[in-house]
């Protein structure tokens, strides 16, 4: 049996899957847990697995940097170790990853109905490919192509510094650099929360009114968020609409910059929750322009594929097949 987990600040999946003749996965236990929920995740464990259970191998994408086999998670209080986790599983095929490495490497395992292509002068290429998702932050990894196969790389550069590109970018840093003193990362506006920053931004900038819908920043209980996004993705208020589209100008360039890192000639694929939310928006060309848009390297940028991931367990599908040739 094989133990494969998507653990994050919100929520930790795990899953077991049994190998198949093909060498496919064949799913046989899935759970949802709350993290907050737990003081220490050897207690989920204890209530995920079945009495009894043997494990051929386990994979866990976390969220955090997995430094010589250890894991500080970056929201929880966890330390996951390799070590432990292999005695407490009774496996020594135990991997610890970042989640970002598990997203990348399940892409390669998605089927062609779950990725829609942004790009249509996309030319099928082979080549190391980048891995951008927005979610909760803004994760980023590499899939190193060796020459046979693709190898997962972490990064943190979701935390790089955030680049402005017009004159309208460089008002949202100086209104930005108060709110976040010595340092604004991507992440702080390519995010779930990037969504109320962009927003209070345009109606600071006096571009449009503030909606009546949009509740106080300080308000408990109500995804200010996912309201914002909503109503901008509909197009049913201008404050909202302006900060959808300008949070979709920072994300496709923040791809491109990733995608130009790693030379990313075997394409780009785009994960996480927010992408799929908001895919009307990506797909009316502002992302892409936003993409390509780096001077001499246009002509390079404009042949790659950009896609979008739309199965939310694509990090569990990574993690499952981790150990696939390995």
């Amino acid at each position: 049996m094989i133990l494969a987990g998507d653990i994050g600040g919100t929520k930790t999946v795990l899953a077991l899957y049994s190998r198949q003749a093909d060498n496919s996965l064949q799913e046989v236990l899935e759970q949802t847990f709350s993290s907050q929920e737990f003081t220490r995740f050897d207690d989920i464990l204890d209530v995920f697995l079945p009495e009894g259970t043997s494990l051929s191998s386990a994979c866990l994408g976390v969220a955090g940097p997995v430094v010589n086999g250890r894991c500080q998670t970056t929201n929880l209080p966890w330390l996951l170790d390799t070590t432990a986790l292999q005695s407490k599983l009774g496996t020594d095929r135990v991997k610890l990853l970042n989640d970002l490495e598990a997203m990348a490497l399940g892409m390669l395992h998605l089927p062609d109905s779950d990725l829609i292509e942004l790009n249509p002068l996309a030319q099928k290429q082979s080549g190391n490919i980048a891995v951008i998702a927005a979610g909760t932050g803004l994760g980023e990894a590499i899939l190193y192509w060796d020459g046979s196969r693709h190898q997962p790389m972490a990064t943190e550069g979701g935390h790089c510094d955030l680049a402005a590109q017009n004159d309208q970018q460089d008002r949202l840093l100086a209104y930005l650099r108060p709110l976040f003193p010595g340092h604004v990362s991507c992440e702080r506006v390519i995010s779930g929360n990037g969504f109320s920053q962009l927003y209070d931004f345009v109606c600071a900038e006096g571009v449009a009114p503030a909606c009546p819908a949009v509740p106080q920043a300080d308000q408990e209980g109500i995804d200010r968020n996912a309201i914002i996004s909503r109503l901008g993705v509909q197009g049913e208020d201008e404050a909202c609409v302006t900060a959808v589209r300008l949070f979709v100008e920072l994300y496709g360039a923040e791809a491109g910059n990733l995608a130009l890192k790693c030379l990313a000639t075997g394409g780009v694929f785009i994960g996480g929750g927010i992408a799929p939310k908001i895919l009307p928006v990506l797909q009316d060309g502002r992302f892409l322009e936003a993409f390509k848009s780096k001077g001499r390297f246009y002509g390079l940028l404009e042949t790659l594929s950009v896609k979008v991931a739309s199965n939310p367990r694509t990090p569990l599908l990574g993690a499952g097949h981790y150990f696939d040739g390995v």
